[in-house]
């Protein structure tokens, strides 16, 4: 029997509202946190994912106390990234309240939190996400990622919200935080963030195709035949959606009655 495919909203955290934007600039506010998370709830989601995009130290508060009204009101898996560095960020984050926490500039910057947080917590509670970006210049070493229209690239996983080019190639991070003992990899291309052209399929099927762990597609959300297209060309375990939710375009319900029609296995 199929796996089911997961559909998870995503909530984009700052000072303790949602916002949503393209290519990761252009924030607007889409609404309460906790409000937004209970409709998705009662929509059907498989899990909601907050990310808290300013992250500093000073916010962690605000982020804490979402969460943990978060917990109090949903019954669904909680997801929580932004501005986890350690361990002890890691404990804080969990005993708030989230069942997993997502890890991406720390994770590239002290690989060692992957592994300490698998051991230490459970493979399970670590998703390490992977923000990259395409490179049309081949370089040795690197993975060539056929597209669409058959040109051929590699995939650089950038930092710092997509700032901070690392030279580091995407499919092999992947695989590297997959040895490390991460339970999942949520996967943002920056090209396609926020643009409602459809994930970017290509990389979303390479790194799917790369590991055993399931990855979630993330980035390009902007009709039904999207998600699709992420499961079934991306080979994506789940799709990850925001503003098409946020803003009323769609409903969870309603994707997972699409899919479903289509023969692609989900949880009604």
């Amino acid at each position: 029997m199929a796996l089911t495919k997961r559909i998870i909203p995503c909530l984009d955290l700052k000072d303790g509202r949602v916002v949503k934007g393209v290519n990761f600039l252009g924030l607007r506010d889409a609404g309460d946190p906790v409000e937004l998370a209970a409709r998705y709830n009662e929509q059907g989601a498989d899990e909601v994912v907050f990310l808290d995009i300013t992250a500093s130290k000073e916010a962690r508060g605000i982020i804490i106390d979402v969460i943990e009204r978060a917990a109090d009101k949903l019954f669904l898996p909680l997801t929580v990234g932004g501005g986890i560095r350690s361990i002890d960020d890691i404990r804080e984050i969990l005993r708030a309240g989230a069942d997993k926490v997502s890890i991406n500039t720390s994770a590239v910057q002290n690989p060692e939190l992957i592994s300490e947080g698998a051991v230490m917590f459970g493979s399970q509670c670590i998703v390490v996400a992977m923000d990259v970006r395409r490179n049309d210049e081949m370089r040795e070493g690197a993975t060539p990622i056929t597209m669409l229209d058959g040109t051929v690239a590699w995939y650089e996983v950038v930092i710092y919200g997509g700032s901070h080019p690392t030279g580091i190639d995407a499919v092999e991070w992947a695989k590297e935080v997959e040895r490390r003992g991460a339970g999942e990899i949520l996967l943002t291309s920056m090209e396609t963030d926020g643009v409602k052209q459809g994930f970017d399929v290509a990389v979303t099927a390479a790194v799917s195709d790369g590991v055993g762990i399931p990855v979630i597609a993330s980035g390009g959300v902007g009709t039904f035949e999207h998600f699709y297209d992420g499961f079934m060309v991306g080979h994506a375990d789940a799709c990850l959606a925001a503003s098409v939710f946020h803003f009323g375009e769609m409903t969870v319900k309603e994707v997972k009655e699409y899919l479903r029609d289509r023969d692609v296995p989900v949880r009604i």
